[in-house]
């Protein structure tokens, strides 16, 4: 049972016989007991004559998947099994980060019939979203009171990551293209794979003649190039404490997980294969042995529920299952954030050796507001400011050195930036024949 705010007005309304009333004699506290036990009268009548609101049967249709900040439509059936014509309201109970309309749907079914209502979401949370339950209010004829009925309905609904660093492959994949052989361009470097014959032309490199079938053709014949093919490629996500730092709109684990799909996208299309590892202090998901189409998708998937933990990451285990993943990995790209030196002693000890056919890329992403801390003088506390965000600039940059030392390559951009660049820097061990 449930009232409306129209009973407020409706008991308002007893001060006018109160006040009439009282003038010929009768009592007010008489009075306003009778106006009261008519209103109750009136209330209960209203709840009779409203529609039984458990004479439902509630089912719903939500789609499996949907990308964080897309708008995504979900809808719920309901079938009024009842002798009344039922109307009234429907609440979905999804929780705030799917985004659902604040406000009750309307809802009027004749009896024996079927509605469909549509309950849109605007999804702002990676992961699993559910909403086990409806709610019905049936409302009676007078509009003061009705029937309440919860009815256990369960939905789920996994939100994927933005994947919004997309609009960077086209781009990647016409260079790709180009190393491919595919066009005119034709690359020469160490550790490419041989692809055909053609003729000399004036301004190639020499070093490419095949002077045996110059010798069998009568002209100059050179040797053209393409990157090798079926490399592997390991991305290792950090999903420790550092992940849940944010930075601009959105966490250094959600720039990460943009970079790793856009280079998992172009490896793929280059025929390497991809590994995925998320890790901590235990893995939060590893995706290995697909290929092909099926490669974004179960990255996604996996992807999904993973949400930073406040715990130090364990970086020798993390190491350690990489070298599970695969004995010959030629590319491994770490993306974390190592901006402290003392933070960073744990995971420069772990790092990997690298060697002529592995490479280790290690991500980090940057917020552009310490830069801009770091320019501004025009108060006392903006210097205090100025020395700390150069302080933090200057330990971020001895991380570097010494991750260069290691062997290993440092990038460091802002999180709109760091997915291209390390696309376009896999492009680059492409064609010089390092991958």
């Amino acid at each position: 049972m449930f009232v409306t705010a129209l009973l407020a007005p409706l008991v308002a309304l007893g001060v006018i016989p109160i006040v009439l009333l009282s003038t010929i004699g009768f009592a007010a506290w008489a009075v306003f007991g009778v106006w009261m036990l008519l209103c109750a009268v009136l209330v209960a009548l209203d709840v009779l004559l409203a529609a039984d609101a458990r004479a439902l049967v509630v089912t719903r249709r939500v789609p499996a998947r949907a990308r964080l900040g897309e708008p995504v439509t979900t809808s719920v059936a309901v079938q009024n099994l009842g002798a009344r014509a039922l109307r009234g309201w429907l609440r979905d109970a999804w929780q705030p980060t799917a985004g659902a309309p604040d406000g009750r749907q309307q809802l009027t079914i004749p009896p024996g019939e079927r509605r469909r209502v549509e309950v849109p979401l605007l999804p702002r949370r990676r992961g699993e979203l559910r909403s086990d339950f409806v709610i019905v209010r049936s409302r009676g004829p007078l509009g003061i009171a009705g029937r309440q009925a919860r009815h256990d309905a369960r939905g789920a609904l996994r939100v994927l990551p933005a994947f919004a660093s997309r609009k960077h492959l086209p781009s990647r994949l016409a260079r790709l293209r180009e190393l491919d052989g595919n066009t005119s361009i034709q690359v020469r470097g160490q550790g490419t794979e041989f692809d055909s014959l053609r003729e000399y032309v004036r301004g190639d490199d020499i070093r490419s003649i095949d002077w045996r079938a110059t010798a069998r053709a009568g002209t100059t014949m050179l040797r053209t190039w393409r990157p090798e093919r079926d490399r592997q490629v390991v991305i290792v996500i950090d999903t420790g404490r550092t992940a849940a730092a944010r930075v601009g709109d959105s966490t250094r684990l959600d720039a990460s997980l943009e970079a790793s799909l856009l280079l998992a996208a172009l490896a793929a299309r280059a025929g390497d294969h991809v590994h995925l590892l998320m890790y901590d202090r235990v893995a939060r998901a590893r995706v290995t042995g697909v290929d092909g189409a099926s490669l974004l998708p179960a990255l996604t998937d996996a992807m999904a529920p993973v949400h930073a933990q406040l715990v130090d990451t364990d970086w020798a285990g993390a190491f350690a299952a990489v070298r599970s993943l695969t004995t010959r990995p030629s590319l491994i790209v770490v993306l974390t954030a190592q901006d402290a030196a003392e933070s960073a002693r744990s995971f420069l000890g772990a790092f990997p050796d690298a060697s002529r056919a592995t490479t280790v890329l290690v991500g980090s992403v940057t917020d552009e507001a310490i830069g801009d801390l770091a320019r501004k003088r025009d108060s006392r506390a903006d210097v205090y400011l100025a020395a700390a965000a150069e302080q933090t600039m200057r330990d971020a940059q001895v991380v570097a050195d010494a991750i260069r030392r290691a062997g290993g390559e440092a990038i460091a951009a802002d999180p709109d930036q760091l997915p291209p660049r390390i696309a376009d820097r896999y492009l680059e061990l492409k064609a010089a024949g390092r991958l």
